[in-house]
């Protein structure tokens, strides 16, 4: 084998991909050589271009996140590949996507933060998954009485949701483009509250899906799940407070 050659050493970086199940950065990849023989950084790119070519037309295509590049199934392929494991699809709860997503917008924010915005308490049980699955983590701690925690996302955050970086999130303006226009049901045909169809599912639903997700369709799914969910915050900031003694409206005191 030519390591030299670019599409002798895409062959090789292919097998590597195959073989390591997981993102592999450039670094790591010239690691895998012997001295003598490690191709130059430079090379490793190329190469890896010309595997990505080859790719085309297939039902894989190599994909770089933020730990890496990694060789994965063409999301249109999903549907139909992800019935080869048993467990369905995760679901996610409207607190759990509203506190992932500020998170993932608003970075880094505190706890208390979220609340404020949510008008509501965040479930002990959420920032622990969150951490959990390394989507989150503690980047340092506000300068303030108490000194909370700051959050922020992850690499495993962004590989997880097909992202090599943040700009690649989509704009929260999208969710109003993806809203579906309201359609009569009859009864009969209703969906079974998401609550009764909770109890009729056996226990035991694991916890994460081997299916990929895109951070396109799980704020589709939060919009779904809440159709007026606040797509600019700036002003909550900017709001000034009431002056003293002077009571709140009651709009304002909803959105504390």
């Amino acid at each position: 084998m030519n390591l030299s050659d670019p599409k002798d050493l895409a062959s090789l970086l292919e097998a590597f991909l195959l073989a390591s199940g997981k993102p592999m950065s450039v670094e790591r990849m010239a690691e895998l050589f012997d001295e003598i023989e490690r191709p130059t950084p430079s090379l490793l790119r190329k190469a890896l271009e010309v595997l990505d070519k080859s790719c085309k037309g297939r039902a894989f295509e190599l994909k770089e996140v933020a730990s890496g590049y990694r060789l994965q199934v063409r999301e249109r392929f999903s549907p139909w590949v992800g019935r080869l494991w048993e467990e369905r699809p995760q679901r996610y709860s409207r607190a759990f996507l509203e506190t992932l997503v500020l998170i993932a917008y608003r970075q880094p924010i505190t706890r208390g933060e979220i609340e404020d915005i949510r008008g509501v308490a965040v479930n002990s049980q959420i920032v622990k998954t969150l951490l959990e699955r390394e989507w989150v983590r503690v980047v340092g701690h506000r300068d303030v009485p108490g000194r909370p925690a700051m959050f922020a996302t992850t690499k495993q955050f962004l590989d997880h949701f097909n992202l090599k970086n943040l700009d690649e999130l989509p704009p929260l303006a999208v969710l109003r483009e993806m809203e579906p226009e309201p359609q009569l049901v009859d009864d009969e045909e209703a969906p079974v509250p998401a609550s009764l169809q909770a109890r009729a599912d056996p226990e035991g639903e694991p916890e994460t899906s081997r299916e990929q997700t895109s951070f396109r369709s799980l704020l589709a799914e939060l919009d779904s799940m809440e159709t007026g969910l606040k797509t600019d915050f700036d002003d909550l900031r900017a709001e000034a407070e009431p002056e003293e003694g002077q009571p709140m409206p009651d709009e304002d005191r909803h959105n504390y």
